[in-house]
């Protein structure tokens, strides 16, 4: 009988692929996956630390694998990821539970340490190892993969906003080599994958080693991505708006194949709280790119990022917000309230009362629902492009996403991974619905 693994991720889509990495890695030593923690032989937490109290969840749901350690005294328990990198041997001081600690560096160690582990080893690898992980991981197996799929190209930030620890967790900025990203995008599109995502912490600042000798940007990357036969759309997050370089914005206009929509995170619309932030940009520069995007790109739908009730954030501070939101017209935007990570620089500032950040938070996001809501109804009597994934919850419904990233569903039976002219005809809060054309 194959060993099972649960994994149970947390936080950003680099979670979503590094667990994906982890699973295959494990099904390489013979393992099977399974969706329950109960069935298996091996549980990883694949942590995140962006959130407030993030370690205290994961210690939180490693009290409640207690009694299933207690029944099944065989179970092997890992934690992997940015709160495994933060904390590191303190999970095993805390929690004996664990087995073994890795962070997202060292995954691709993942079968060693879990190899010590059956020997009643334990083990901590939060190292920043000089290898390329992405070398010693498999090849990424067809009967895993959707129409869709995740490709990590960059990893690491510079930019050390004060309220981030990505810095911390992930390290420094690094590119992996242009070859091993096409390399691999050839694979996947082989084995019918129609679709890449690329992915970084700032994902548009990627400068890897070229096939030329030189440094590609992340446009002359999309470009190449491009020429791949089967490959039929490629989209990339996040991205910073310093690293919008001319020509990424121009690749978002004479690049067919790379979807007119683009994820700009600000954070805040007021020039006093971006240079408390550390974001180094101002509001009007923002305004300013995304104008340049627009010219390139006129369609394009803009998502962002919000952080309310930052430090020092007064009333006239969030106006100047809600008035970049309403400027910029976004159809999608994630907004959270200011939580403090700890080793931060505004850990150490006074924050805003919760009861005023949350009623910001309300507002805020009262205003880019509204404008999420009025991108989507502008979409009908439109045609639109679908790559269709799966199944749909009705019989005989198929369910994919449009080149703007709206999720829509029709009645067809067009398989998944084929892309199809769909017709819009509603629109609900967060999808679409539409004929095929």
């Amino acid at each position: 009988m194959p060993k099972k693994l649960f994994i149970k991720t947390y936080g950003c889509q680099m979670n979503v692929y590094d667990s994906e990495r982890m699973a295959e890695a494990m099904v390489a030593e013979g393992y099977v996956t399974t969706d329950a923690a109960e069935e298996a032989d091996m549980v990883v937490l694949n942590t995140c630390h962006i959130r407030e109290k993030a370690a205290e969840k994961v210690y939180s749901d490693l009290g409640r694998l207690r009694p299933l350690k207690a029944a099944k005294p065989d179970l092997k328990i890992g934690v992997a990821g940015c709160v495994a990198q933060a904390e590191g041997a303190e999970i095993l001081a805390r929690m004996p539970i664990v087995d073994l600690v890795v962070g997202p560096q060292s995954y691709h160690r993942l079968p060693a340490m879990a190899r010590a582990a059956e020997r009643g080893e334990k083990s901590v690898d939060t190292d920043f190892p000089e290898e390329d992980k992405f070398d010693h991981l498999p090849d990424r197996p067809a009967a895993t993969l959707r129409p869709t799929a995740f490709l990590t190209v960059q990893e690491g930030c510079d930019k050390f906003c004060a309220f981030c620890v990505v810095p911390y967790t992930r390290g420094s900025e690094v590119s992996r080599p242009a070859e091993r990203i096409l390399r691999e995008a050839r694979v996947l599109a082989d084995k019918g994958v129609r679709e890449i995502t690329l992915l970084g912490q700032n994902v548009n600042a990627y400068h890897g080693a070229g096939t030329d000798g030189g440094d590609w940007s992340l446009a002359r990357l999309v470009r190449e991505l491009a020429r791949i036969d089967g490959l039929d759309r490629i989209r990339y997050t996040t991205s910073h708006p310093n690293d919008m370089a001319d020509d990424l914005i121009a690749a978002h206009g004479d690049e067919p194949k790379l979807m007119p929509y683009l994820h700009l995170p600000v954070q805040s619309g007021s020039d006093r709280i971006l240079k408390a932030m550390n974001r180094r940009h101002s509001a009007e520069s923002y305004m300013r790119l995304v104008e340049r995007i627009r010219a390139a790109r006129p369609d394009i739908v803009l998502s962002g990022d919000f952080i309310v009730g930052f430090p020092g954030e007064t009333e006239t501070d969030f106006a100047a917000t809600m008035d970049l939101i309403r400027a910029v017209n976004y159809g999608m935007a994630y907004s959270f309230k200011y939580s403090a990570r700890p080793g931060t620089p505004a850990a150490e500032r006074t924050p805003v009362p919760a009861g005023i950040a949350d009623a910001r938070l309300q507002a805020l996001q009262a205003l880019v629902t509204e404008q999420q809501r009025a991108c989507q109804q502008a979409m009908v009597g439109r045609e639109v492009t679908v790559l269709f994934e799966k199944p749909g919850r009705l019989p005989g419904q198929m369910v994919g996403k449009s080149d703007y990233l709206h999720a829509v569903h029709a009645a067809t039976e067009t398989p998944a991974g084929t892309i199809a002219k769909v017709r819009i005809t509603a629109s609900a809060p967060n999808s679409l619905a539409g004929t095929v054309v």
